[in-house]
């Protein structure tokens, strides 16, 4: 399984470098990690700015067309550690996950996708969201596969 991460921004600090490389790390036992990080300004409150960063994102999911695609938002569904691991294994194919920078993502790329899906009811910055997500994959993998790491 291929497990994909696009993401706005890149991982600045030493930490969170350290973070998802050790989740990655964890993860090649299940799946394929793939990151693709989209740098630059690409969302501003503005109209066009924000469909600029639209067309930016829009190439991936036609890339990865068999891939479930979860964006990440705020309105998103909101699961617990065992219900977003039964959630993964009902899916059962490649997943592709969309995390936006402090603007979000804009509404066609929310709409676009399989699933909205809320971290929390509060606002993580990207990097943290991104160290976020990789554990709770990891954690969602460990808990269909009977490890230890899921107590």
């Amino acid at each position: 399984m291929n497990v994909n991460i696009i993401t706005f921004g890149r991982l600045k600090e030493a930490y969170f470098k350290q973070a998802s490389a050790e989740y990655e790390k964890r993860l090649s036992a299940y799946c394929k990690v793939n990151i693709t990080e989209i740098v630059g300004n690409a969302f501003m409150r503005s109209d066009k700015t924000a469909r600029s960063a639209a067309e930016r994102i829009n190439p991936f999911p036609t890339k990865l067309p068999k891939s479930y695609k979860i964006a990440l938002c705020a309105e998103g569904e909101r699961f617990t550690s065992e219900g977003f691991a039964d959630k993964l294994l009902k899916i059962g194919q490649d997943l592709s996950f969309i995390i936006g920078c402090s603007d979000g993502l804009p509404e066609n790329v929310k709409n676009s996708a399989d699933l909205k899906l809320s971290l929390s009811d509060m606002t993580f910055p990207y990097q943290l969201a991104r160290i976020v997500l990789l554990e709770q994959i990891y954690r969602a993998f460990s808990i269909n596969n009977n490890g230890k790491y899921h107590k």
